[in-house]
């Protein structure tokens, strides 16, 4: 079982690098962390590049990922002076006993159409959120 767990997080990671999508190396067992910050460096950290290309994975292919960066850790000095979280990076977990080859082939290929049109992909910016958890809004 882990030697297949892990084997398919690396056959995802190999299947990303292939078309030159940023990830962090070595896959680790659980998954995959794309660097958005790389993937997508015309879009400013105030504006969220790596809850962009999550939501744009879901918008795409319907893949649920979480955002690791600015939204999740970014914050604001006593002056209200922005401070971007110092990576921007996506999280593909792998679930246990749930995925075959061809859905990890189907997420590749979702990242291979974002990675071809990734100068579409917009940031985005909050209007609203609550004080604490704010990457984790219940609406």
């Amino acid at each position: 079982y882990l030697q297949y767990r892990i084997r398919s997080s690396e056959y995802l990671g190999e299947g990303l690098l292939k078309y030159n999508i940023p990830i962090i190396n070595p896959p680790g067992g659980h998954g995959v962390y794309i660097n958005a910050k790389k993937f997508l460096p015309h879009i400013k950290p105030i504006n969220f590049p790596g809850q962009a290309l999550s939501c744009q994975l879901y918008l795409e292919g319907g893949i649920r990922t979480v955002e690791i960066g600015t939204l999740m850790f970014g914050k604001r000095d006593p002056k209200g002076n922005f401070l971007p979280a110092p990576m921007e990076l996506v999280r593909m977990a792998m679930p246990r006993r749930v995925y075959t080859q061809s859905h990890i082939d189907y997420v590749i290929e979702v990242m291979e159409y974002i990675a071809k049109n990734r100068n579409k992909i917009k940031g985005l910016e909050i209007v609203e959120a609550p004080l604490v958890l704010s990457h984790l809004p219940q609406n």
